[in-house]
């Protein structure tokens, strides 16, 4: 294991996570909107078709570009490894895919997601860089991924995790399709505890962003589910509890930007 991660917690360290009715745990139960009929699957998939034109420029708009950074070094995680045959769960426009194809130099890249929209702006972007024949974009569902046990050498979630409407199928599904002894990196928000950085993260997510997003888009409802989902996922420790009762080993985290990102990872 990289000696920059945490060790890897004991059972007995690990704090209990609040579950709620089903099973769920609470981040489960945030959703895009409220009064929709929709499942949390559904009601995603139809979010992000309708910012998909619009999502990378928000992203690297309300991150200042730190999130580029981010998902470079959970690509360095992934690099050691050597991997061939790399899938991106819940790649969107691609983003990751795409770094990964020059970072980690796999054969080949599958990259899965349950928005149409987004799969679109993804392979637009890679037939521009001339990827084609490295990186296949496939409409797919983290909790019913439909490839045969034990078929990639490394699994990438890159802010996707929050969105998974059952959170321990989704993973278990991932777990499910990793090779024995290939690794799962997740990269996602977290919630600074620093005293004055948790102020000014909560003042910027519940006001400013929203705000700011308003100015180009109609959507606001998209960047409050984002608030929303992170303030409610189970994050550090919690989350390597729920890696650890899906069998994954070997996991750990690192939180980047103090605190505001995290990466975990975990060995099939």
């Amino acid at each position: 294991m990289d000696d920059r991660f945490t060790k890897p917690l004991r059972t007995a360290d690990v704090n209990l996570i609040t579950f709620v009715s089903m099973g769920n745990y609470a981040h489960d139960t945030i959703v895009p909107d409220q009064d929709s009929k929709l499942s949390k699957k559904e009601q995603v998939a139809v979010m992000f078709d309708q910012i998909a034109p619009k999502y990378d420029f928000f992203n690297r708009f309300l991150s200042a570009g730190i999130d580029i950074s981010w998902r470079k070094k959970a690509l360095a995680l992934v690099k050691k490894d050597n991997p061939k045959v790399m899938l991106d769960v819940a790649t969107g426009t691609a983003d990751v895919a795409i770094m990964a194809s020059k970072i980690v130099a796999p054969e080949k890249i599958i990259g899965i997601d349950i928005s149409a929209g987004m799969l679109d702006v993804g392979k637009k972007k890679i037939q521009e860089a001339g990827l084609d024949k490295i990186i296949e974009l496939q409409i797919g569902d983290s909790e019913s991924i439909q490839f045969p046990d034990n078929y990639f050498d490394a699994v990438t979630v890159s802010f996707g995790v929050r969105n998974f409407q059952s959170l321990e199928k989704g993973l278990s599904d991932i777990l499910r399709v990793l090779k024995p002894g290939a690794r799962l990196v997740v990269l996602e928000f977290s919630r600074p505890s620093l005293p004055g950085v948790q102020q000014a993260y909560n003042l910027y997510m519940k006001l400013v962003a929203p705000q700011m997003v308003s100015i180009f888009s109609k959507n606001r409802k998209a960047y409050q589910y984002l608030n929303d989902s992170v303030q409610k996922f189970p994050e550090g420790k919690d989350f390597i509890s729920v890696m650890n009762g899906c069998s994954f080993k070997e996991t750990s985290y690192k939180r980047l930007s103090l605190g505001i990102c995290s990466i975990y990872t975990g060995i099939k």
